[in-house]
């Protein structure tokens, strides 16, 4: 292989790691997971500086009458 090649394959390699590393930073903060993937194919450091920047996604609104989020229709007893 020629030089320019190694450095186009070493390259990628490190952008398509970066894109697996944001989004499982995306996921921690609240965000779709395959979305960040795939805009961080395009994006790159772009999209590790944008999910780092961004607020945490809050968590979800409490369903009405249950005073807390989540398990819609299971009971607890």
């Amino acid at each position: 292989m020629n030089e320019t090649t190694t450095v186009i394959s070493d390259n990628s390699a490190w952008w398509f790691a970066l894109t697996i590393v944001n989004a499982g930073l995306a996921e921690s903060k609240g965000r779709r997971r395959w979305i960040w993937f795939v805009l961080s194919l395009f994006l790159g450091p772009l999209a590790t500086a944008l999910i780092v920047v961004w607020p945490r996604v809050g968590p979800a609104t409490p369903a009405p009458g249950t005073g807390r989020a989540g398990n819609q229709g299971f009971d607890e007893h």
